[in-house]
């Protein structure tokens, strides 16, 4: 399975996302430039975390209109699997590849800590190897991770099963004290309405391997490449349960 890291100026999570699909999971991976406009045959698409753009105007604002977007949109609309992660996700955010906007955290400051995170469904290419409400212990290293929508979006994301991971406590419960950010619903993670599309502010890549403290997260990768090799991608880029 060949994986497409897109490197913005001010990645800094793609190294990561690289050693994650490539060193340990044995796939293979490139970085792919954001002033390229092809995506290499990839099966996958990793948009990293880090400051892109060094976070001018908005999270993801500027990165949005980097020559490679148009090649993720065609990939995602034909159902490819695409993973944002912390500043990936601000970036498909407003790309409008997802819905919903981030805000500042609650408490105006940068958080930088291990959470612990619900997956909610299994039916996306990246939860497809998890159980439903099994518990990631995943980090998280942003300022503005706090995830808003209307409410009339909130409860359409709510009735599509879009809501893939919420902030939990060990136990599993969504108590404000396990909010790190002041998360809508405690909102950690959702999906596109065809499920191929999936954004989270936690950082998988950097879970996936014990020495790093917990590797919870290499089940997200493991989940899209158990799709890609057992043909349970549908047409619409979601993963069969």
């Amino acid at each position: 399975m060949r994986f497409a890291v897109i490197v913005f100026p001010g990645s800094n999570c793609d190294h990561d996302a690289y050693y994650a699909a490539k060193d340990v999971l044995g796939q293979q991976a490139e970085f792919v430039w954001h002033k390229e406009t092809d995506l290499r045959g990839a099966d996958a698409v990793i948009l990293p975390g880090g400051f892109s753009h060094g976070d001018y105007l908005r999270t993801g604002a500027i990165a949005r209109f980097s020559p490679v977007m148009d090649a993720v949109k065609t990939f995602a609309a034909g159902g490819g699997p695409v993973l944002g992660i912390c500043n990936g996700f601000q970036i498909l955010l407003e790309a409008g590849l997802l819905p919903g906007a981030m805000l500042r955290n609650r408490d105006l400051k940068f958080v930088c800590d291990h959470v612990h995170v619900r997956v909610e469904h299994t039916d996306t290419p990246f939860t497809l190897a998890c159980r439903v409400h099994q518990v990631l212990r995943m980090p998280v290293a942003h300022g503005e991770g706090n995830y808003f929508t209307t409410p009339e979006e909130l409860r359409r994301l709510e009735q599509n099963r879009q809501v893939v991971f919420r902030y939990v406590d060990a136990g599993g419960d969504a108590t404000d004290e396990a909010n790190p950010n002041g998360s809508i619903q405690s909102i950690a993670g959702i999906c596109s309405e065809q499920r191929n599309v999936v954004g989270l502010m936690p950082h998988p890549e950097r879970a996936c391997e014990l020495a790093l403290g917990s590797a919870d997260g290499l089940v997200m990768f493991e989940s899209v490449v158990k799709a890609h090799a057992a043909g349970t991608l549908t047409a619409a880029g979601s993963a069969s349960a």
